[in-house]
């Protein structure tokens, strides 16, 4: 049955092939038909608008002029000579030319150059050339005979009279057209036998066609009838004519004074045969394979139901066919599309959640929460992800992104996610690039990870280095961020990788803070790191900065804040020392609001501080950070509390004291330096700076006392004296504030 079906196919082919040769088929092949007979038509007029080309150029030639009509050319034998010559070449410039000759008339003896000179005697040839002039055109188409013994031997003849734009010509230059080649030429527009092809007049007289005798056939004669009655100058219709269809086309050339009109007629089983027998033979082709099909039917059915039967043998089991209605191959289809639906439903979960198994399992691993798994089974959980973990090593890539606060415009502070989502997009394409197995994650705070899983025999140094480099150049150029890179050592253990990640986190806490691309391998940090100096901190531009606070300093304050910040990150300082600095900073400031009276945590509404400062990363986030979530709640809070012009007060007279504390200071004589009275400033000092007035005094030659313990080597008793105290007293007192000696601080110190 399957043989003789796939027989049918081959019969349907061969009987749709024979309609469409009557129909659609048969339709395109005359539209391709018409096509080709308009592009012939058209070269036919590009040959025939050559020779009027050819023929008018002579025509004005001075060979031609006026001083032929009365030479006398027996004794300008030469001049004869030259025209002969000129003639031939004009003949043999197109193969359609027969003859190409020159006549001269006049009142003396007519000369004709056949090419050769010659005279006409005879009248009657004299009257056929003298209508070459008399026609009123200058240039005209004919077909005429020239041989008077054959009026009916006609020949298509162009014709120009000499001299050319005369009003009074003499003579006419003809070309003469071989009927032959003229009729092949003609034939290119009907290639197929038993067809007509003829040019018209507008008069209707025949010009020129295929056969010598068309202008007398009845078909051409049907052919001119049916082009009148449509009344189109260019169409193409069926024409039905002795039990043939012929399909005609006709169109116009626009000749030398006068218009054509060209007439193309092919049979349409010509232009048809070719599919037609095409579809014959598909036709008997098929219809013998279904005869042979008939044949081998029986025996091919018995071998095929065999793998059938064993099929569904494995998919009913127990059952029997009786059980389930329908054949064996309702059977089967029902059992696959079942298992089909299942399997791809299965698949579509599974590619639509194991992205987000994967990259949450790299999280709970990279966070340590799989610590309690062993090896083997985290090996077992990755290779169920799809990963190959077979003789792999890991490599851990921790990626910081820095320079948001220096972005114009693109981004601004707050749009770290889509910061970060667009360079774990970079990270993902280029890691794809360089490793046959990697895995992105986002961390949302300008951060980013990737595992790569690398071939042990493969150490991909090289891969690395230039993933790094064409990661920093798009982020730089796209993003217009900057990007430190810590790269862990390789690790052979999945159980390492927590670990790893630790590592390659605190190694991007070691670049240097100066907002640069920096790519930080693991295996060359410990190298890198010897011999770096240590950071020094400013704390004289703290003491000024603290100060500048209290007194509600706000521009000095916020100066005093950048030049800490600069002196931090100086050239060479790491991320790691700016951040302890700016905490401990931030410590300090905190202690100042307590001094003050004010509560921290009502200032900041309960906010960690310090969390918050350790999540910024670059300079001018810091600086904008600390003036506008420390600074500017205290500066507020005092500008509440205390009126401008006690503050101004009492910072005339802290500055008073800055200036005079190694001398013999009391209340009383900076009261009257500033023109207050004393009880007045001591309770304003008190409300403005958080401490009493001899307190801040005592405080200030501590400080500077501690300054010239460690930055000089000044006796004890000179220390006394530059602080304003007398050497026991001082000693006394230091011990009381500091909880040590003199002495014994500047050992501290300096060791």
């Amino acid at each position: 049955m399957i043989l003789i079906v796939t027989s049918i196919p081959g019969l349907i082919t061969g009987a749709l092939v024979y309609g469409m040769a009557g129909g659609k088929l048969k339709s395109e092949l005359l539209q391709m038909h018409n096509k080709q007979i308009d592009q012939r038509a058209r070269n036919i007029d590009a040959q025939l608008t050559n020779l009027e080309l050819m023929l008018s150029h002579w025509a004005f030639d001075t060979k031609f002029d006026y001083s032929l009509s009365s030479r006398n050319f027996i004794q300008d034998f030469e001049k004869a000579r030259d025209i002969t010559k000129t003639l031939l070449v004009m003949q043999g410039s197109n193969t359609m030319n027969k003859l190409v000759g020159l006549y001269l008339g006049g009142e003396g003896q007519p000369v004709l150059f056949d090419p050769e000179y010659g005279m006409i005697s005879s009248e009657q040839e004299k009257t056929t050339y003298d209508s070459l002039l008399q026609s009123g055109k200058v240039a005209y188409w004919t077909d005429m005979s020239f041989n008077a013994q054959r009026p009916q031997s006609k020949e298509l003849t162009l014709v120009h009279q000499i001299p050319g734009g005369s009003l009074n010509p003499f003579g006419a230059l003809y070309i003469r057209l071989d009927n032959e080649k003229v009729g092949d030429m003609l034939r290119t527009m009907t290639p197929y036998d038993g067809g007509k092809t003829f040019l018209l007049q507008d008069n209707g007289s025949l010009f020129a066609s295929t056969g010598e005798s068309d202008s007398e056939s009845a078909f051409v004669e049907q052919l001119k009838e049916a082009i009148a009655e449509r009344g189109k100058t260019e169409d193409s219709f069926l024409l039905q004519w002795n039990g043939a269809t012929f399909t005609v086309t006709y169109g116009k050339f626009s000749r030398i004074a006068d218009s054509w009109t060209y007439v193309s007629a092919s049979p349409i089983s010509s232009i048809t045969a070719p599919v037609v027998f095409i579809s014959k033979l598909i036709f008997t082709v098929s219809l013998s394979a279904l005869l042979i099909a008939a044949v081998l039917a029986w025996f091919a059915s018995r071998t095929i139901y065999s793998p059938v039967k064993r099929l569904m043998n494995v998919l009913l089991g127990e059952k029997t066919l009786a059980d389930d209605p329908g054949d064996e191959f309702s059977l089967i289809e029902r059992q696959w599309n079942h298992l089909n639906r299942e399997s791809t439903e299965l698949h579509t979960r599974l590619s639509e959640q194991l992205p987000y198994v994967k990259e949450s399992f790299l999280h709970q691993l990279l966070q340590g929460y799989l610590y309690a798994y062993s090896e083997e089974d985290l090996l077992e959980r990755m290779g169920r992800y799809k990963w190959d973990v077979s003789n792999h090593r890991f490599i851990v890539i921790y990626v910081q992104l820095t320079g948001i606060a220096s972005l114009e415009g693109k981004f601004k502070y707050g749009d770290e996610g889509l910061v970060t989502f667009a360079a774990v997009n970079m990270i993902e394409e280029f890691a794809a690039k360089h490793f046959e197995q990697s895995k992105a994650i986002n961390f949302h705070d300008l951060a980013a990870g990737l595992l790569v899983i690398a071939p042990k025999d493969d150490s991909c140094e090289e891969e690395l280095a230039l993933f790094g480099e064409e990661l920093t150049h798009a982020v730089n150029s796209i993003l217009n961020m900057r990007l430190t890179i810590a790269i862990s050592e390789p690790s052979d253990a999945v159980a390492q990788i927590p670990l790893a990640f630790e590592e390659v986190k605190h190694a991007a806490n070691q670049r240097y803070f100066n907002n640069e691309n920096q790519m930080i391998a693991m295996s060359r940090l410990h190298a890198v790191g010897e011999g770096a100096a240590e950071q020094a901190y400013p704390f004289a531009l703290e003491r000024e900065f603290i100060q500048a606070l209290r007194t509600g300093q706000e521009s000095d304050a916020y100066e005093l804040l950048s030049a800490f910040l600069a002196a931090l990150s100086h050239a060479g300082a790491k991320a790691v020392d700016v951040q302890q600095g700016m905490l401990h900073l931030l410590g300090s400031v905190q202690h100042a609001i307590m001094v003050s009276g004010i509560q921290p945590n009502r200032l900041f509404r309960c906010v960690n501080m310090y969390e918050q400062l350790s999540q910024i990363r670059e300079p001018q986030l810091i600086l904008a950070w600390f003036q506008n979530k420390v600074c500017a709640p205290f500066l507020g809070e005092l500008g509440n509390r205390s009126d401008y012009q006690v503050k101004r007060l009492i910072e005339q007279a802290m500055v008073y004291l800055q200036q005079n504390y190694m001398k013999d200071v009391s209340l009383d004589h900076c009261a009257d330096h500033i023109g207050m009275n004393p009880f007045f400033l001591s309770k304003s000092f008190k409300q403005v700076t958080g401490k009493n007035f001899i307190d801040y005094l005592t405080g200030l030659r501590m400080e500077k006392a501690k300054e010239l313990l460690r930055e000089s080597g000044l006796k004890i008793n000179d220390v006394a004296e530059q602080v304003g105290y007398q050497h026991s007293y001082f000693n006394r007192i230091f011990k009381k504030l500091e909880g040590m000696t003199p002495s014994r601080y500047r050992e501290l110190s300096q060791s």
